[in-house]
């Protein structure tokens, strides 16, 4: 399995001298967008047909990983998770207090937080905290193991690298970042009046919560949903994709591992943007 996605060509490109011509350089660069773009779908693909066939083979063995991947993209991020709530409601209020104070338009408040944390910030900026803290992990992980030729130990074993080492991976950022989204978000939203309150501002805690109720529509909670496990995802099938579906050496993890994280904040932008478009239709 793991041979089929020795993409020597693309190693080729990446080496390749730089050329004179700054037609050539966009144009190699965007031949190789287009080579990367291929692999991940095709890897995307093959990932989320193992996840579909093999969810239930091999429980004892699996059930254990997938929990433990969890674990780690999930529940212990949650003291990191806990400051970045309490800091983003500050720096939400902080900006848009006083200047909602002025207009005398404080019963905005409520819609306020719902655009900014509840659509905006909270799922990107989860996806990229996921992404920096385990994204970057998985990445050396089995970019190592590839190099060491253990994925090659697995498949002469008999047993699929894809459903061992990239599903509990995938599936553990995936409810990870959908279930750390969702505390983000809480936490957010609560220390957001935590801060309005020490600020003096004459607004009761029935008055804000009845704002952010108001709010949020049942589009809000689907989208939502759908959003971080969109981002949660993607972000596991580049981390994945990178560090065991090329050939490497050990001396290229660190390269790839900084590739990944980059190509993986764009896909998270995309994947925003597509929302985003969605919101506006």
């Amino acid at each position: 399995m793991a041979k089929s996605f020795e993409w020597s060509n693309l190693q080729v490109f990446r080496r390749a001298p730089l050329p004179r011509s700054y037609t050539d350089y966009f144009g190699r660069k965007l031949f190789l967008f287009l080579l990367t773009l291929q692999g991940l779908g095709a890897f995307s693909l093959i990932t989320l047909g193992v996840i579909v066939r093999k969810f239930n083979v091999a429980d004892s063995v699996m059930g254990p990983r997938i929990r433990r991947e969890i674990h780690r993209a999930g529940i212990s991020l949650l003291p990191m998770f806990g400051f970045t709530a309490l800091a983003l409601g500050f720096l939400v209020i902080g900006q848009t207090l006083s200047v909602l104070a002025e207009v005398g338009a404080t019963q905005y408040l409520g819609s306020t937080m719902v655009i900014v944390i509840v659509r905006e910030l909270g799922p990107l900026l989860t996806a990229v905290l996921v992404l920096a803290r385990v994204g970057t992990a998985n990445v050396i992980e089995l970019g190592t193991a590839r190099a060491q030729g253990e994925v090659e130990t697995l498949e002469a074993l008999g047993i699929d690298p894809v459903h061992y080492l990239v599903m509990p991976r995938v599936i553990g950022m995936t409810l990870g970042i959908f279930s750390l989204t969702i505390y983000l978000i809480i936490g957010a939203l609560a220390s957001g009046y935590l801060w309005a309150f020490l600020q003096n501002l004459p607004l009761t805690p029935a008055v804000y919560f009845s704002q952010l109720a108001d709010s949020l529509t049942w589009l809000d909670f689907a989208m939502l949903g759908l959003k971080s496990l969109a981002f949660g995802f993607f972000i596991g099938i580049v981390a994945c994709y990178h560090g065991l579906a090329q050939p490497l050496r050990i001396e290229d993890v660190s390269r790839v591992t900084v590739r990944a994280v980059t190509q993986g904040i764009i896909v998270c932008v995309l994947v925003d943007a597509v929302f985003i478009m969605a919101y506006l239709v």
